[in-house]
């Protein structure tokens, strides 16, 4: 069995003039990428691959949520849609049996949904993440079991 975290980015500031790709995480943002981290820590889950958005607001949670983790940014994460997550999540090494994706809405939210089949939460807020129980390759993966879904609001 492998295990997928799906982990959309913390709240990013909205800063006049900065592009969007330069957002930072606001300071409630560190917060929860923080709270993310060690809630995923309370799973028992410790990631083997870390694949992040080249953004400056994913990439600093991986940093805060996941420290010390293998994180390999991977450019096309950036606007991907969710079939294209999920093909990128396919060519995964077989090795890896712990996998975090860190991205953006609507992508990460629609994979999630796509994988589970499950339309239970309206939202995949800032900071959300959610546990995905695979069974198989990564290359053949089209589906698994939803175990775990936190976000900040949930304290």
């Amino acid at each position: 069995m492998r295990t997928l975290i799906v982990l959309r980015h913390a709240a990013a500031a909205q800063v006049p003039g900065l592009a969007d790709r330069d957002r930072p995480l606001t300071e409630g943002g560190e917060r929860d990428a923080r709270m993310a981290g060690e809630t995923i820590a309370g799973l028992g889950l410790r990631p083997d691959l870390v694949l992040c958005s080249p953004s400056a607001r994913t990439r600093r949670t991986a940093e805060l949520a996941l420290p010390g983790a293998d994180v390999v940014v991977e450019p096309d994460i950036y606007e991907a849609y969710a079939d294209e997550l999920l093909m990128m999540i396919r060519r995964s090494d077989p090795e890896v049996r712990t996998l975090v994706l860190v991205g953006h809405n609507p992508g990460v939210h629609q994979l999630v949904q796509d994988l589970t089949a499950r339309d239970g939460h309206a939202g995949f807020p800032p900071g959300a993440f959610a546990v995905i129980e695979v069974d198989g390759e990564w290359a053949e993966l089209d589906g698994g079991r939803r175990v775990a879904r936190w976000s900040p609001g949930e304290r």
